[in-house]
């Protein structure tokens, strides 16, 4: 049970399972940050899905119920598996209901001092902003240069934010998103001009063959013609990539430098980037288009990475 909030700050969502280097790499990076302790983080920890991962979570609820640095530290032990995608759902749905607004992080991002700052005072500007369905703070290491902070259309999941009036867009059927991407000729621009297959990792869903909420949250975001505010420099850094999520293979093409100076604010356009669009279309297409089946599958997103 998640008791009441009484923050300024927008509640920090983690969710866990069972990865413990992985897990206190995240922590000790949110510690380090401006607001850490001014903020109250709530940790979501799933149950083991098999016998064999049941050591491996212990110690991840061992480690995480001994958890300072913060405001407060609520821990969520979940009785059941619930999948990365449930898990995910269910916890954001609760947070935003109950305090309008949530940052959400997973156990393998490596978070900059200054991301907290950065999603605090983007969630303040735009809180009333109907555009603006949410705030990102990982951007791919693009060789066109990006702006220092732009707006996509669409979402994203690696280091995230939203108020409840974004989140309750969200819609977990995705055969209907895909008839809809479909049916209103979307799907190319939806691919970012066919350079990544993200209408591949709907189908995939709608299959069973990956359990990603981060698809369905894109295709919804994206169905609705929302926006979501990037920085130009990453604000989050992702070791996962290493073959310790359930779908996500061994890549160095996520790896990026982590900022090492404040974001700020500025006065900014709510339009979809052009020049941020073509920068991640020539980096799509420099490292997945014309790959074989097998390795797509293996990297094609960190949308599909499970970690129960």
């Amino acid at each position: 049970m998640i008791s009441s909030y009484s923050g300024g700050l927008s509640p920090i969502a983690l969710f866990v399972y069972n990865r413990p280097w992985h897990t206190q790499q995240t922590v000790e990076a949110l510690q380090k940050n401006e607001l850490a302790k001014e903020s109250d983080l709530f940790i979501f920890s799933d149950a083991p899905k098999r016998a064999e991962t049941s050591e491996a979570v212990q110690r991840v609820r061992e480690y995480i119920k001994t958890l300072e640095g913060f405001r407060s530290v609520q821990v969520i032990l979940r009785p059941e598996n619930l999948g990365l995608a449930q898990s995910i759902i269910a916890g954001t749905t609760d947070l935003v209901n109950q305090f309008g607004r949530v940052i959400v992080i997973e156990d393998d991002l490596i978070t900059s001092p200054y991301f907290l700052a950065y999603m605090n005072d983007a969630l303040e500007r735009y809180a009333d902003d109907e555009r603006v369905i949410s705030i990102h703070a990982y951007v791919y290491p693009t060789v066109r240069k990006l702006p220092e902070l732009f707006f996509l259309r669409g979402a994203d999941c690696l280091g995230w934010a939203t108020w409840k009036r974004g989140w309750r867009l969200f819609n977990p059927d995705g055969k209907n998103l895909l008839s809809e991407l479909q049916r209103r000729r979307l799907t190319k621009i939806f691919d970012f001009d066919d350079t990544y297959p993200y209408i591949k990792m709907l189908e995939d869903q709608i299959l069973g063959k990956n359990d990603s909420w981060a698809i369905r949250w894109y295709a919804s975001a994206f169905l609705a013609d929302k926006l979501t505010l990037y920085p130009g420099r990453s604000l989050i850094r992702h070791i996962g990539n290493d073959n310790s999520g359930t779908n996500f293979g061994a890549s160095n093409r996520l790896d990026t430098v982590l900022s090492d100076s404040p974001v700020v604010l500025s006065q900014l356009n709510v339009e979809d980037s052009k020049q941020a669009r073509r920068a991640f279309e020539a980096y799509f297409r420099k490292n997945y288009t014309g790959l074989s089946g097998r390795v797509i599958r293996k990297i094609r997103s960190i949308a599909t990475k499970g970690t129960s």
